[in-house]
């Protein structure tokens, strides 16, 4: 969306970004440079490859676009395609979706495609993640009184996933996606607690105020990110990095999705280590209080009409 005070007549973002160039710190105005001189890499690029074309960061391509009056890059990179007169249905599709997905491909090659991308995420998680950090958390997790989880949009399913899994072997948590019931919840915690940010850009404001506001108060804090240069990595006392988009990937994607599935996977698989006996216990009583709410299996009409087989040898008795 374009700001109220932007107009979107020819070279409107391109003329503010030229006003505002020589006022900008150096990492946001080798952004403005590499813009200036191609309008169009915004509507064509990627955030991250946005920013190793700048020699920047992406937590600095988003300061860019924030000091532009734009909430973030997907917003000033459709008003740059809009501006340019790119927002046509091809324009659209590769920059929601990316230029490795065909409008024509097969759905073979869509799947092929999809879960070569799906695989390489997990394999960068699994290559950059600190076993150090994850770790840490895991213990600090284990001996807490409480843990408070955070996360917002696509993000909070994986806080409200992790929060299931660590009730299921008896720790106290909660996962919250409100800022206001989060940040009033962050206030009561303490050296004894856990708080955990979920934010694969690690620039959601409202996740790191929450956070902020747990560590204030004494509780250890965790950033999961794919930036371990973001906001929220800055403000925690430890952080675990998940893969970063890439291609046509954007944060909310359900790739990045896995990757993050994937540390918490990790995390819970560590803490359950650790607490192996009452876990097994809490486990073996939750599974036994659902079960009779699980249908049984029952024979299908033909195995039900099947004759049992008679053993060779009665049937020789018989003969």
């Amino acid at each position: 969306m374009v700001p109220r005070s932007m107009s979107t007549g020819n070279g409107a973002i391109a003329g503010r970004i030229a006003e505002r160039r020589d006022a900008m710190p150096a990492a946001l105005s080798k952004i403005a440079d590499l813009v200036i001189s191609n309008p169009t890499t915004p509507a064509e690029l990627t955030i991250t490859e946005l920013a190793e074309r700048a020699g920047s960061s992406p937590a600095s391509v988003t300061r860019f676009c924030r000091s532009l009056g734009f909430a973030g890059y997907t917003q000033f990179r459709v008003a740059i395609a809009t501006e340019l007169g790119h927002a046509s249905a091809e324009h659209a599709w590769i920059s929601d979706i990316g230029a490795e997905f065909e409008p024509t491909d097969s759905p073979e090659k869509i799947l092929r495609t999809l879960l070569n991308v799906h695989v390489s995420g997990l394999e960068t998680t699994r290559e950059g993640i600190d076993l150090d950090a994850v770790g840490r958390a895991a213990r600090a997790i284990t001996a807490s009184r409480h843990v408070d989880i955070y996360g917002l949009g696509g993000s909070a399913g994986i806080a409200q996933e992790f929060q299931r899994r660590m009730h299921r072997i008896g720790i106290s948590s909660h996962a919250w996606s409100d800022v206001h019931d989060g940040l009033a919840s962050a206030s009561l915690q303490d050296e004894g607690s856990v708080a955990i940010g979920v934010s694969s850009t690690g620039q959601t404001n409202e996740t790191v105020q929450m956070l902020t506001q747990a560590g204030a108060v004494g509780a250890l804090t965790v950033a999961i990110t794919h930036d371990d240069e973001s906001w929220i990595a800055d403000v925690a006392d430890v952080s675990i990095t998940t893969a970063a988009p890439v291609g046509y990937l954007r944060p909310d994607d359900m790739s990045v999705k896995h990757s993050q599935l994937f540390v918490i996977d990790l995390l819970y698989l560590l803490i359950a280590q650790q607490m192996f006996d009452p876990a097994t216990r809490r486990l073996a009583a939750t599974a036994t209080a659902v079960s009779a709410h699980r249908r049984p299996r029952t024979l299908n009409p033909r195995e039900a009409e099947a004759p049992a087989e008679v053993p060779s040898e009665i049937q020789e008795a018989a003969s």
